[in-house]
């Protein structure tokens, strides 16, 4: 049989399946369209290696100009070149496959490309297994070398002292609220925010293969991750003790060694820890979701789709607040949170984190940026980057 479109190949075997239910000719049928694959996957295989020629090429390009220009090293990575390429591929994905799909598989051609321009070592708030680790896998794709840290504080040690390219720390959850430690990371740092990523947060109650079910007397997993899963623990385990650890990583990583536990996690700790689903999805809240932000030394072009953030130190006076808004409203400028954290070590002083829509490019953000200045004892933008795609 001749090779046929996956259209005709599907209105060909309609038409004879309505009628008949032949063996042979069902077999005939499938033998074409796996042909058909085959040849779709030799053709993609092409595809995919002359993109990464072109990514090479980049990468030459980069480092030749780096080398005529001065002496620092070529940026490989481009936040906003790697936003507008997913948002593009979303809006002319035509199906059967989903647009955040098809970005997906996209991202990971992507990171793989990028690894051969230049690798990259991530680090991210550790262990291995937690949902800053999923958040790192899904922003920079399984090609990246990332790397686990105990503390907030050592990740943004990490990029600082250039031993990692770019970190991956937690910034807020849509139930437990904002993570003051990687706010106050900025406060005592340089680094700029080059991106984010928003992760929904769906918990998974896991178990060993030697786990005996009937057995259990623990649960283990983070303090947040008990309490977001505490109404569903009621009714199936009312009776079992909740231990809260450092972080899902270590709950999935204590199940190697105990019989009788199970623990609280996402979906990378199963592969990582080699665990079992018991129960998917076991979060009282389904829409419960954290975003996480990507921090990195270089300012970011604009993709057309930002977040600008800011930390601004204000006068201890009435009023204040009001008049550093102001001018966000004035311009047309949308905020999109704000967070108050004590400005230390001046006892009693604050400072305010303010994210809004837009680049700092964009005329009305800056215009709003400049009149806040005066209006203000510091103000420091910590970053211009593209909204979160996936």
């Amino acid at each position: 049989m001749s090779e046929q479109s996956p259209e005709q190949t599907m209105d060909n075997l309609n038409q004879t399946t309505t009628g008949a239910s032949d063996t042979a000719t069902e077999k005939e049928f499938l033998d074409n369209i796996r042909q058909n694959i085959d040849a779709v996957d030799c053709e993609i295989q092409t595809l995919i290696n002359n993109r990464a020629k072109l990514a090479q090429q980049v990468a030459m390009v980069k480092k030749n100009h780096t080398a005529a220009d001065d002496n620092s090293n070529p940026i490989f990575y481009r936040p906003e070149r790697e936003a507008q390429v997913l948002k593009a591929v979303m809006e002319r994905n035509a199906g059967p496959i989903a647009d955040e799909k098809m970005a997906r598989l996209f991202r990971e051609i992507m990171s793989v490309c990028l690894d051969l321009e230049a690798p990259q070592r991530i680090s991210f708030l550790g262990p291995v297994g937690t949902f800053t680790h999923a958040a790192a896998l899904k922003h920079f794709g399984k090609a990246a070398d990332t790397v686990p840290m105990t503390t907030i504080t050592d990740v943004f040690r990490e990029v600082e002292a250039g031993t990692a390219m770019y970190g991956v720390v937690p910034v807020e959850n849509s139930s437990e609220g904002v993570v003051n430690h990687t706010l106050d990371g900025f406060l005592s740092s340089t680094l700029k925010i080059i991106g984010e990523v928003e992760l929904p947060i769906h918990q998974n109650f896991l178990v060993a293969e030697h786990t005996k079910i009937d057995g259990l007397s623990r649960i283990y997993s983070h303090q947040q991750s008990l309490a977001q899963c505490r109404h569903w623990l009621d009714v199936n385990f009312p009776n079992v003790e909740r231990v809260a650890v450092s972080s899902n990583g270590e709950a999935a990583r204590r199940l190697k060694n105990e019989w009788h536990s199970a623990a609280i996690a996402g979906d990378v700790a199963v592969a990582e820890y080699g665990l079992h689903k018991l129960y998917s999805n076991i979060e009282d809240n389904p829409s419960n979701t954290t975003r996480f932000l990507i921090i990195g030394h270089e300012a970011i072009a604009p993709s057309g789709q930002d977040k600008t953030s800011i930390v601004v130190s204000a006068h201890d006076k009435a009023g204040a607040l009001i008049e550093i808004l102001k001018p966000l409203s004035y311009h047309g400028v949308s905020m999109t949170s704000i967070e108050t954290r004590p400005e230390r070590p001046n006892k009693w002083a604050y400072v305010f984190f303010i994210d809004m829509n837009g680049h700092v490019n964009d005329p009305n953000v800056s215009a709003a940026i400049d009149d806040i200045r005066p209006l203000v004892k510091d103000l420091r933008i910590l970053g211009s980057y593209p909204k979160a795609v996936l």
